[in-house]
């Protein structure tokens, strides 16, 4: 009994197996990058506009600020 119990679990790994290789044989489909579905979405919106300019704002107002340099003043033309 245990033989007969062996050799069908072994049939079903064997079928499993050739499964996986008819699988791997395939060729892979191409599927698009997520990107690609999305890019270009929010062209010429205002409003996600708006939104940039305000995380940009943000963003910049978290930055530590520098003390303030002096222009460098251009070397002064002979005439």
């Amino acid at each position: 009994m245990a033989a007969a119990k062996i050799e069908s679990r072994v049939a079903a790994l064997e079928e499993e197996v050739a499964s996986l290789k008819r699988r791997l044989s395939e060729p892979a489909k191409a599927r698009p990058h997520w990107v690609e579905g999305v890019y270009g979405a929010f062209a010429n919106d205002p409003d996600f506009l708006e939104a940039m300019r305000l995380g940009r704002k943000h963003r910049e107002s978290l930055r530590p600020r520098s003390a303030r340099r002096t222009p460098k003043r251009k070397p002064a033309t002979r005439k």
